[in-house]
């Protein structure tokens, strides 16, 4: 009985990490169901970061060069998904967890797309 009630606690704290954007010290967690839910305001908010990184690699194939411009891209992605996360979380938290329970499909969850759009528009 004891075993059971355990695993349930453990489901549970499980589903609430997939679903939320962040950990419980209010760090980024870029799972796919997050950078997917995100991927639009990622698109334009590190707009410039991504084109520097794809330049760097299109130059150079060699992947130490790019660190540096690797580096940018993603304490952009991080820093856009904590404050996304600071202004419309129980927004970002709906659209991820929604994201996460049907894998991704877009079609699935415009409800929670729309209010996460809504709560926290494009710049």
């Amino acid at each position: 009985m004891w075993e059971f009630i355990e695993i349930c606690c453990f489901c549970r704290l499980l589903l609430k990490m997939a679903t939320s954007a962040v950990d419980a010290t209010g760090n980024p967690i870029p799972t796919s169901a997050v950078l997917t839910a995100a991927s639009k305001h990622i698109g334009t908010r590190c707009f410039s970061e991504n084109v520097e990184f794809l330049k760097c690699k299109k130059k150079d194939p060699n992947p130490e060069k790019c660190l540096d411009k690797g580096q940018q891209v993603t304490r952009c992605v991080l820093g856009l998904l904590k404050d996304l996360h600071q202004k419309c979380t129980k927004e970002m938290d709906a659209y991820v967890g929604c994201m996460y329970y049907y894998t991704n499909e877009f079609d699935l969850c415009r409800k929670e797309q729309e209010a996460f759009e809504k709560a926290c528009p494009l710049e």
